[in-house]
């Protein structure tokens, strides 16, 4: 029998998604585990895995086209079936999965009436559903318990379905507070799962309910759907880099498509690093092994127009770029925001700068030194590390400070964690660190997630003075420009002196412009006294 294959949600804030490139045409015969495309997601481009055997009897997105998600992307079954009945009621599902469709739903409306609140910063996760058939789940094994500190990103269980064991990822931080499907046992989808929230929070009334809850409905509908898909593509994608070579007994391993490329390229497999699991050389490593002298030939290339000619040229938005647009411009018109300006004395911090990188082995850049004195200032003034919700405002006890990395397809944010704790020297390895992972579209998720407060530093291209937009959820953001020599005057003297001019951008739901004045006077004097941030 024919199935459906519908757009998967391969990121969790994914809506729409593009193909990138079909691996697979109609006619072609289809393996459990073989690589169908490559789909480009808001986060990143990965490769779509088949859940069956059979040949593709169908194709319903292009190459190059956009769709949302949950939309007739392909259709495999057997070669020569008759499919037109599917493609008249736009990829109807199987009365199999309507029975079952109205089964959940009819669980669902019935398990309202028992729904418990939830408290505040818990999270209530189900079994998820991992493939398109799987009516219940069984863990194979549990890698976090009770009491553990989990992380976005993090794998909390393996779990079997009906057609493989898969990992299953954690999108919450907090404490595993409850388990509630032991290793070896079996329970159906939406059941409860586990449960995580700050730690020593009571849930015994979401555990007598089962798991019934408002969110718990919301979140396991979505979450399942993306699971579902993200998994497998995630196996191959998503994985941890590393510098392993991905060799065991002379033989090489590698994804399918990163086979194929490297065989269309003329690559020998064994001279490649593998960044993916256990070393396994994925797409990117392929890709990033292509000789330099290629890319600038192609770079090369320029399109000569005619003088007085007029030309315009419609260029695809990527996912990157349309997510960006999104964030930022909810940001813009949700958060009244104002800006504050100050002008800071660069002279003891140039000098202090050159007398630390004297030191062998030690790189300090003025934008770490930004980066340390904000951490120290937010400690300082709490109420600029906070969120804003609706009905309260979050103040961090931590803080994680993002910075700005401008990439090819836009701009990531990854995360200093803890940047109060660190170093000026740690602080620069962690920048430089996480700033070519992001140029190299290797950083994860965890990587850019959980920052309290943002700096954008635009100095290095000559800009003097501009303002940022939020990067929300953060109360704050500290744009910083190039530092300049010019006329001071000192003592009563005019002097050649190098400032340098900082803008602190502020949601006016959490900071008022005389805390965040306040915290610009203290980020000042760190500043313009490096010594302070030593004592």
């Amino acid at each position: 029998m024919a199935t459906v294959i519908n757009m998967p949600r391969l990121s969790d804030t994914m809506e729409e998604g593009v193909v990138a490139q079909w691996l697979k045409k109609v006619g072609d015969k289809v393996e459990e585990g073989d690589i169908l495309a490559e789909i480009e997601t808001d986060k990143a481009t990965m490769e779509f895995e088949s859940f069956y055997e059979g040949t593709l009897l169908h194709i319903g997105i292009q190459e190059g086209e956009t769709s949302p998600v949950d939309k007739l992307l392909a259709i495999i079954g057997e070669e020569g079936e008759d499919i037109s009945a599917l493609l008249n009621g736009e990829a109807e599902p199987a009365k199999e999965d309507k029975v079952e469709e109205t089964k959940e739903e009819t669980t669902s409306e019935a398990s309202t009436t028992d729904n418990v609140a939830v408290p505040e910063g818990v999270n209530v996760i189900a079994m998820p559903r991992l493939s398109d058939t799987m009516t219940d789940g069984t863990v194979a094994s549990w890698l976090k318990k009770v009491g553990d500190k989990v992380e976005e990103g993090d794998i909390l269980a393996e779990i079997e379905t009906d057609k493989a064991t898969m990992e299953f990822e954690c999108f919450y931080e907090g404490t595993i507070l409850h388990i509630g499907v032991q290793e070896g046992e079996t329970a159906p989808v939406d059941s409860l799962l586990t449960i995580i929230g700050p730690e020593g929070t009571d849930v015994s009334a979401i555990i007598a309910s089962g798991g019934n809850t408002p969110a718990a409905a919301e979140k396991s509908a979505p979450k399942t759907e993306e699971k579902k898909a993200e998994k497998p593509a995630a196996k191959v994608e998503e994985a941890k880099p590393t510098t392993t070579t991905s060799t065991s007994n002379g033989r090489v391993f590698a994804s399918p498509l990163a086979k194929k490329i490297a065989a269309d390229k003329g690559f020998n497999l064994a001279d490649i690093s593998g960044s993916g699991e256990n070393g396994r050389i994925i797409k990117k490593d392929v890709e990033n092994f292509t000789p330099a002298a290629k890319v600038e030939a192609s770079a090369a290339t320029t399109t000569f127009i005619a003088a007085g000619e007029e030309k315009s040229e419609e260029v695809k938005n990527s996912q990157m770029r349309k997510a960006i647009a999104k964030s930022l411009g909810n940001s813009k018109f949700t958060a009244p925001d104002f800006s504050l300006n100050i002008e800071v004395d660069m002279d003891n911090a140039m000098a202090s700068r050159k007398t630390i990188n004297a030191i062998p082995d030690v790189k300090v850049s003025f934008n770490d030194m930004v980066v340390k004195a904000c951490a120290m200032a937010l400690k300082k003034h709490p109420q600029v590390n906070t969120s804003w919700s609706d009905a309260n405002t979050i103040y961090h006890s931590h803080i994680h400070v993002g910075v700005a990395v401008a990439v090819d397809d836009g701009l990531l944010v990854p995360v200093i964690k803890h940047t109060d704790s660190l170093s000026l020297t740690q602080i620069g390895a962690g920048v430089r660190d996480l700033a070519g992972k992001a140029r190299n579209k290797k950083l994860a998720p965890a990587e850019m997630q959980g920052s309290t407060f943002t700096v954008s530093n635009l100095g290095m291209f000559g800009i003097q003075n501009f303002n940022s937009i939020i990067n929300q959820p953060n109360s704050a953001i500290l744009s910083v420009g190039a530092i300049v020599q010019k006329p001071v005057v000192k003592d009563g003297q005019i002097v050649v002196g190098n400032t340098m001019n900082l803008t602190l951008t502020c949601d006016h739901r959490t900071v008022d412009g005389a805390v965040g004045a306040q915290f610009l006077q203290t980020l000042k004097t760190f500043i313009e006294n490096p010594v302070t941030m030593l004592a």
